[in-house]
């Protein structure tokens, strides 16, 4: 096999591994996120580019560029399927803040921005701290830590994965508006 031909056949395995993981990866996210109709379609195709890819490895186990190829292409894969998911930024999220002086407002601006939130108080190891709770969109969560951040620079904020929403106040999504 000339070299021109080797390295051509670890390419094409090298873009089939990229394409089966990318698919492997966003498979198991809408798994854990419940898509099950999703999940189960892709993996179809996850299969079958993976059958593709593992027997060019496996007609010749000898070449180090297929095996080279496959292995480049799982990493890259990779990678590609949690660019996709971020991007995708499916489901919801529980964004939680603590503020020792602006719960309030932070809850007001929230608000303001069509997001639901709810306040709570306790105490802090200091004294008295304000908590804000709101579940949004993965997609928004930026949005509302900006505007958290906007509104007091010191607050302390988590941000959660929520598998499940039920009832509640949601924001209109972007495109409906």
């Amino acid at each position: 096999m000339a070299i021109t031909e080797a390295l051509v056949a670890a390419f094409v395995i090298f873009v089939l591994r990229v394409i089966g993981v990318t698919l492997a990866t966003l498979r198991v996210l809408l798994m854990t996120r419940g898509y099950k109709l999703p999940a189960a379609s892709i993996g179809f195709f996850e299969v079958l580019v993976y059958v593709l890819a593992i027997g060019q490895v496996v007609q010749n186990l000898s070449n180090l560029w297929n095996l080279f190829g496959y292995c480049f292409g799982f990493s890259v894969g990779t990678l590609l399927g949690m660019w996709l998911e971020g991007r995708m930024a499916l489901g919801f999220a529980t964004v939680r803040v603590v503020s020792v002086e602006r719960a309030d407002a932070i809850a007001n601006a929230i608000r303001k921005a069509g997001y639901g939130a709810t306040e709570g108080w306790g105490h802090g190891a200091k004294g008295l701290i304000g908590t804000v709770k709101t579940v949004v969109r993965r997609k928004d969560v930026d949005e509302v830590c900006d505007l958290i951040t906007q509104t007091d620079p010191n607050a302390f904020v988590t941000v959660e994965e929520t598998r499940w929403v039920s009832r509640g106040y949601m924001r209109i999504a972007r495109h409906e508006r």
